[in-house]
């Protein structure tokens, strides 16, 4: 919550308000033309006889969607997820290097990730016409040197000596201290992180926060709750092993991977769970500096915010006071040689898939026991992620020359308006909102912004690269990063930052800044295209321009004003009636399984699924008002509009999941499973019953329904 909130709804925002624009006009032309001519000069004028629709025949190809993907066997109205994706998902292998496939956003990605490839290839093989090819270049051209990788070895590069020989020195609180520092400067977060962000009761300032971090694992519940025995007991294989490459003795690697997991699991005890951390009030406990020594003595602060290279910071707030309370008792509770085997770990575990082929394979071991993913991405896969994670805006400036549409940008702002007039349509007829708290929602709708495509200026990249030593250019991207992230801190709020690089296939909404963010990457078929109908873009792409705006009136973002301040803006009364209305939501989704025996947790699921709910809803209210007055009602193969819209909705969300990452998604992803983001909203839709007339209390029209935007 801290930070920009991503989705993992991959929906694109494309180019649909031209269409839209072009039929409202030859809607109102032909409305003219209709009207017949005066009988005779003399005679009064006759009105226009009505316009009769005349229905236009089409393919759900010719209209955006796949009629291999559906699975007719089955009943719409029994489950629509398999009805729309049955024959994808019968015909469709997840490809192996992956832990999950999906037919809009991994198809999206794989699409980009060849066009990126083409970008870096051109550049490393022509002479550099300018610094930033050059740079992208070198950056890649490093990361594919895997022979140089081979040859240099885990320990070659001056950067990686002195993090290697300030863990060596830990032997008291002060050594320990540095050697955190250390690692921290170059983006490795042992114990907790330090990170820049908006104040949450001052959105204008920008201040530190203090958080938890330190775990190998995913989750603090792998470490607690014996149904993950196996993963634990395969993690710890891992860390020994990977000591063993650090040419540790057996007993000696034995020893220091039981350190390891001992000081993990003492951290998931004082960690809060990934639900806790969706009480943005609960994250935010801003201390000063006396207050801070107070809370974690053991840790000297000063020391470590002047070694970070701020100083001057007063103060900071603490994502969770116990855990760093917690965090003081466990560090004069270990003893130095156990710190200096964790560190060694953390240093490790961070490079390990950036160093030789060995390193990179038993770190892949431990991702094929978490993810079921039998294959490891090829090299070049793996440094585009490299390349895009140090130089996203370098490499997105080709990206976006390249494969951006100029016009998609005016189009796609006026989806997000047709969007945002739907929620305000909604908001005037919610009866359990009374008028003191609609007047403050509908001025932070007023006060949403949102950014289409790419920035508007681009980020510098102020660091050298060397043509060869990956591993000191990936530590050298991070330090430079961390520094530009410390910098922030004490300054005015820059609006124009993006938390996301522009070729990402993914979107997101920022309570603090209240905005929306739809990067160029995700705004291309199948989510949009100008040649689909306005029904399936709808479906398509305006659930996620929808989903993203109701994130800001969610069981979170609700607690967020207009001018991105957490503070309570809802009358009390209207905050029960809200929180009646969530629960019904959470309920419903913790009777979900993926697979059996393993239910979905709908507290940790509630803003997902309550932006999935208000997503469709208001997409469907916005198709609906760019299709008033249509002379041209489109049935393709049998199915109406708004049975197209639906199937639009569905076909978006088409994906399969090795069963080891469901299990793993299910234990800490805010998302649902992509069947739960078709079935849940569905059911909670009249208008979608309306569409497939679907019988009462039919699977997918129960009698009791949630509701809330």
């Amino acid at each position: 919550m801290r930070t920009a909130r991503t989705t993992s709804v991959l929906l694109s925002l494309l180019v649909v308000a031209s269409i839209v624009a072009s039929t409202v006009a030859s809607t109102v032309a032909c409305s003219g033309a209709s009207a017949p001519p005066p009988a005779a000069p003399v005679a009064p004028a006759l009105a226009a006889p009505p316009i009769t629709p005349t229905p236009v025949a089409r393919s759900l190809a010719e209209v955006g969607l796949d009629a291999s993907a559906l699975d007719r066997s089955v009943a719409p109205c029994d489950d629509f997820y398999q009805f729309a994706c049955g024959g994808w998902l019968a015909a469709t292998e997840i490809p192996a290097d992956r832990s999950r496939w999906s037919r809009s956003f991994s198809v999206i990605d794989d699409k980009n990730e060849q066009a990126l490839k083409k970008i870096l290839d051109e550049a490393a093989a022509a002479p550099a016409t300018d610094a930033a090819s050059a740079k992208l270049a070198a950056y890649y051209g490093a990361c594919m040197d895997e022979a140089g990788i081979e040859t240099a070895g885990f320990a070659g590069f001056a950067t990686i000596d002195p993090l290697v020989a300030a863990i060596a020195k830990v032997k008291d609180a002060a050594s320990l201290g540095a050697a955190i520092t250390q690692l921290h400067r170059v983006g490795l977060h042992p114990l907790f992180s330090l990170d820049a962000e908006q104040d949450f009761k001052d959105a204008r300032r920008v201040i530190a926060y203090l958080d938890q971090a330190g775990l190998g694992l995913p989750d603090r519940d792998y470490y607690l709750e014996a149904k993950f025995e196996t993963q634990r007991k395969a993690y710890l294989a891992h860390v020994e092993r990977m000591f063993a490459l650090l040419l540790r003795a057996p007993k000696v690697a034995r020893a220091a991977a039981e350190d390891v997991l001992r000081i993990e699991t003492a951290l998931a005890k004082i960690s809060k769970s990934q639900t806790e951390r969706r009480d943005p009030a609960g994250l935010y406990n801003l201390v000063d500096r006396a207050a801070l020594t107070k809370l974690a003595p053991a840790f000297d602060w000063a020391a470590y915010f002047t070694s970070m290279g701020r100083g001057d910071l007063t103060e900071a707030s603490v994502t969770s006071l116990p855990f760093f309370a917690g965090l003081s008792v466990l560090l004069g509770a270990e003893q130095p040689k156990a710190w200096r085997n964790y560190l060694s770990w953390q240093l490790a575990h961070g490079l390990a898939m950036s160093g030789p082929k060995r390193f990179v394979d038993e770190a892949f071991a431990l991702s094929q026991a978490l993810t079921g993913q039998p294959k490891l991405e090829d090299r070049w896969k793996r440094c585009i992620s490299a390349t895009d994670e140090a130089l996203g805006e370098l490499l997105a400036q080709p990206y976006v020359a390249r494969h951006f549409a100029g016009a998609a940008r005016s189009d796609a702002e006026e989806m997000v308006k047709q969007i945002g007039a739907a929620f305000g349509r909604q908001l005037e007829g919610l009866a359990w909102m009374d008028d003191a708290t609609r007047t403050k929602a509908k001025e932070k709708l007023a006060g949403m912004n949102f950014k289409i495509g790419y920035p508007n200026a681009w980020r510098a990249y102020d660091f050298a690269i060397a043509p060869k030593g990956h591993l000191a250019n990936l530590l050298t991207s991070r330090a430079f990063e961390v520094q530009r992230d410390l910098a922030k801190m004490g300054k005015p709020v820059d609006r124009a930052e993006w938390g996301m690089s522009p070729p990402t296939v993914n979107a997101y909404y920022n309570p603090l800044l209240n905005e929306m963010v739809f990067p160029a990457g995700i705004l291309q078929p199948p989510f949009y295209d100008p040649r689909f109908s306005v029904a399936v873009n709808l479906g398509g792409m305006g659930m996620v321009v929808g989903h993203e705006l109701t994130h800001g009136f969610d069981d979170e973002g609700s607690q967020f004003a207009a001018d991105g301040n957490l503070i309570a803006w809802w009358t009390p009364e209207v905050r029960t009636r809200f929180d009646e209305k969530t629960s019904c939501v959470a309920a419903q989704y913790e009777r979900y399984e993926p697979l059996p025996g393993l239910k979905l947790n709908g507290k940790l699921t509630l803003g997902e699924n309550i932006a999935d709910l208000g997503g469709v809803k208001l997409a469907f209210a916005a198709y609906r008002t760019m299709r008033a007055g249509a002379t041209d009602p489109i049935i393709a193969e049998g199915f109406s509009e708004d049975q197209l819209f639906f199937l639009g909705v569905g076909q978006a969300w088409c994906s399969k999941s090795r069963e080891e990452m469901t299990r793993q998604l299910v234990q800490r992803d805010p998302h649902s499973p992509a069947e739960f983001r078709v079935r849940g909203p569905l059911v909670n839709l009249g208008e979608f019953a309306t569409a497939f007339s679907c019988p009462a209390e039919s699977p997918m029209s129960p009698k009791d329904r949630c509701d809330v935007w």
